[in-house]
């Protein structure tokens, strides 16, 4: 508050202290005026500075700025000219009855020729209120909406997250619940490594994006559970260009397209089959690619929820810029898409 009022007032003290300077200039140099009238062009200043001061104090008090533009412009149309006739008629006072000499012309011709000129400046400095109070507000509702669509933005990518922890974490377990039983030792291994990739994914949800390298950590140890229920018949392979390692991707994206391969391909092939995972630069955009063994025999595009997190997530961080897409590569690969802005 403080700041705002500092600002008002040396606007008015250097709008109405030019307007003086202006008239005692031209005064001085091409009009000779004398003390009178320099102490009327002060009066005239001092007196601009409590009106419209006034006028202010009556636009906050009643809300002006918040009124519809139409009922605005009939409060400030009659603001000017009451202003105007009250700066006017001082002025008159001022100049027939407090300085000294002789007046000029009469009370009626002081009055008339102070409220024209009045009216003039009182209007100026309605339209640059309200024009500085517009921007004003236009500038800070800007500012408003861009801090909301961030915290919706943020509560978003946490619903997501939220969801996408749990949905993880069961398929992890039942892999490691079918090696209780059959191999306990290896289960005892199986529970440290998912410990790794829970520990992996509770830092990776304090952030919008990691690196590449980070998330290719968190599948790796993913496909090591999931080696223990396929064994020989999940083959992996990597095509990781060493320079997209420190590019950004949204947590757990690439884990959970992975999980979806394993899922709707790898689990439904008698002989298992291959994941390839593949990054690198096309045009200056970060492309990743998952192929596995199987077919989509449905329209996945909008079913299942690991798909729906990945388009959401890619829309939230990167809008239109970034773009999904799972298809039928030929007839024994299918291909899952992801291309990113590098940033």
């Amino acid at each position: 508050m403080f700041k705002r009022i500092s600002k008002y007032w040396w606007c008015q003290i250097l709008g109405w202290g030019a307007n003086a300077f202006l008239f005692l200039f031209f005064g001085f140099f091409f009009y000779q005026i004398d003390a009178a009238q320099v102490q009327y062009i002060l009066s005239y200043s001092l007196l601009g500075i409590l009106i419209t001061h006034g006028f202010r104090a009556v636009i906050v008090k009643y809300k002006w700025i918040e009124k519809p533009f139409e009922n605005v412009a009939i409060y400030f149309f009659f603001g000017i000219l009451v202003c105007s006739i009250v700066d006017s008629f001082l002025l008159a006072c001022i100049s027939h009855f407090v300085l000294p000499g002789p007046p000029d012309g009469d009370f009626k011709d002081s009055w008339m020729r102070a409220f024209f000129s009045q009216t003039m400046f009182m209007a100026l400095w309605a339209v640059i209120y309200f024009l500085w109070h517009y921007v004003e507000e236009s500038r800070n509702s800007q500012v408003g909406q861009l801090k909301l669509e961030a915290t919706v933005r943020t509560l978003e990518l946490k619903t997501i997250k939220s969801q996408l922890n749990p949905h993880f974490i069961f398929n992890a377990l039942n892999s490691i619940r079918a090696l209780v039983d059959e191999n306990p030792r290896r289960a005892r291994t199986a529970i440290t490594e998912l410990s790794n990739i829970l520990r992996n994914s509770m830092q990776a949800d304090k952030a919008e994006t990691v690196s590449l390298e980070n998330e290719l950590s968190i599948v790796k140890d993913y496909l090591a559970l999931e080696n223990i229920r396929f064994e020989e018949r999940l083959k992996v392979q990597y095509d990781i260009d060493p320079e997209t390692l420190e590019l950004p991707v949204p947590p757990l994206m690439l884990q959970t397209l992975v999980e979806n391969a394993i899922k709707h391909g790898i689990s439904r092939e008698v002989n298992g089959g291959l994941i390839l995972i593949g990054s690198h630069v096309h045009d200056m955009r970060h492309e990743i690619t998952i192929r596995n063994t199987g077919q989509i025999v449905e329209d996945l595009n909008g079913n299942g929820f690991g798909l729906a997190s990945t388009r959401q997530r890619l829309g939230i961080l990167f809008g239109k810029r970034a773009s999904f897409e799972i298809y039928n590569l030929d007839g024994a690969m299918v291909e899952a898409k992801v291309q990113m802005p590098i940033l």
